[in-house]
């Protein structure tokens, strides 16, 4: 829950807010589960919502306790040139950064500076690493180890629930 009220409270890019404070996207699609109850809406097929992490992502890793240097580095070319690929295919691009609140207005100007396109900001990531996610919706995970380019297909064991 804590997450949700991250994603409708700091969502602010392309998208805009319903008037209860709900993201609006026109490509989101009503969904019904098995008993044709609604529940949240979905993407259609083949578009992702992407959450890139910044620094240490797109940029160099610079800790919230330096924000003067993050007004200064410069993105990972091939980062910016790729997302705003997927950005420009529809995707949905989303920065799910351990960045503050109070470091929004530096973050903000700094992708406008340097062309970056994208849907919305989610601040207040935890830090510290080693996250493990677990959602009712289909999660992939990619991690970043020094090279930004489009995705492959691989086989990899993951963990997942006992099934019973």
């Amino acid at each position: 829950m804590l997450f949700f009220f991250f994603f409708v409270n700091c969502v602010t890019n392309s998208i805009e807010l319903s008037p209860m404070n709900e993201p609006t996207d026109p490509l989101l699609k009503q969904a019904l589960d098995d008993a044709g109850q609604s529940i949240s809406p979905i993407l259609p097929p083949g578009i992702r919502n992407f959450l890139i992490d910044i620094d240490g992502t797109i940029c160099d890793d610079v800790p919230n306790e330096e924000p003067e240097r993050m007004k200064h580095c410069l993105p990972f070319p091939d980062a910016l040139k790729t997302l705003n690929e997927w950005h420009q295919s529809g995707h949905r691009i989303y920065f799910f950064t351990s960045r503050t609140e109070d470091l929004r207005q530096i973050t903000e100007t700094w992708l406008a500076q340097h062309g970056f396109k994208y849907h919305g900001m989610i601040m207040g990531k935890p830090r510290g690493g080693n996250y493990h996610w677990i959602d009712n919706h289909m999660v992939r995970a990619t991690r970043y180890e020094g090279r930004f380019t489009h995705l492959i297909k691989k086989h990899k064991s993951i963990e997942i629930f006992e099934e019973e």
